[in-house]
């Protein structure tokens, strides 16, 4: 590899990519953009020249026969996200592929299956908050004790976007509420509980006009404690995050996507004692993310957030499935 670096291609012109994550990957130091590509020409080379990307493709398997090319970002509709990310794998590329990582669980099995082909290769979902030093700081101060024996998890996540053509409102896309913005809910509760809930249930507002949910709600069971959300593509943009044990509380008032520019703040209330604010400096959480993945990539370890998790979300993600469907609480397998 070029001096260290992982030489990086991208799948697509999506805004996550050309308006978060590219410009991220190039303030890097182990990362060279190298290529981007687009199902139109004209469309990846717009992208090439305002990202100063030096080659733009028309065609998704142009981009992957490149030999200087190391390592692939996905940023596909999630329908998508599989069917490329195996595709990258046999062209000999490492992968970082979006959230979530499949449209279910047998997507994802199919991924993990190819994968384990592979074993040369690094594969991660792109979950950027796990990266972020204001979580890294929450799990140090559960592991610590400082929030006693954790027992309850509360979340929020909105924003608004009515737009019927967006990828995020199509159903044959994989859109909805649940799978863009209801997945980090369910990702952090199983990350900070460090289990599998037993059983979930979800309620869910779907719209008659998109036919993709517009407002769900979810409860995940624990051993150990209960997790519970609200997400909506249609209510004000908002985040926050509560995070209660039997010792004391932490609240994050954006836990999801903090400004890159600002200090992320957490609040950190011992039992019975006054709120203690601690604040986090700026940073790129899609920065480090990449930071991390090309460490792994360049010093042959495990990426920090393997494959098998993303199949552990995605079965959490069916089971709110079936729930809607049946109208109760589901058990996982």
């Amino acid at each position: 590899m070029d001096q260290r670096k992982v030489r990086w291609g991208i799948l697509s012109t999506a805004r996550i990519g050309t308006q978060k994550v590219i410009p991220a990957m190039q303030d890097v130091m182990t990362a060279a953009v190298v290529a981007i590509a687009s199902r139109t020409a004209s469309r990846a080379e717009r992208a090439a020249e305002q990202l100063g990307i030096d080659r733009a493709f028309s065609s998704y398997d142009d981009l992957l026969q490149c030999d200087d090319v190391d390592a692939i970002y996905i940023p596909l509709p999630n329908h998508l996200h599989v069917e490329w990310a195996v595709r990258c794998l046999q062209a000999g590329k490492h992968v970082l592929c979006e959230k979530p990582i499949g449209l279910n669980r047998t997507d994802a099995e199919r991924l993990l299956d190819a994968a384990s082909q592979f074993p040369q290769l690094k594969v991660m979902e792109a979950f950027m908050y796990r990266h972020h030093p204001q979580w890294i700081k929450v799990r140090e101060l559960v592991d610590a004790g400082e929030l006693g024996d954790l027992r309850a998890l509360q979340f929020a996540f909105c924003y608004r976007n009515t737009d019927a053509n967006d990828i995020r409102n199509r159903t044959d896309a994989g859109g909805g509420g649940l799978m863009d913005i209801g997945c980090y809910p369910i990702s952090v509760a199983r990350w900070l509980f460090a289990s599998q809930p037993q059983r979930v249930v979800g309620l869910f507002e779907i719209a008659a006009d998109l036919g993709t949910d517009i407002l769900t709600a979810g409860m995940l069971e624990f051993d150990t404690g209960l997790a519970s959300f609200t997400c909506s593509t249609q209510l004000p943009r908002y985040q926050g995050a509560q995070i209660l044990g039997t010792a004391g509380r932490l609240e994050l008032p954006w836990p999801f996507n903090p400004d890159p520019a600002e200090p992320a703040t957490l609040f950190h209330q011992p039992d019975g004692e006054e709120v203690r604010t601690i604040r986090i400096a700026p940073c790129n959480q899609y920065g480090l993310q990449v930071e991390r993945m090309n460490e792994a990539i360049l010093n042959d370890l495990s990426v920090p957030t393997p494959l098998e998790d993303a199949l552990k979300n995605m079965q959490v993600i069916d089971a709110m499935v079936a729930s809607r469907d049946t109208g109760g609480w589901v058990t996982l397998k």
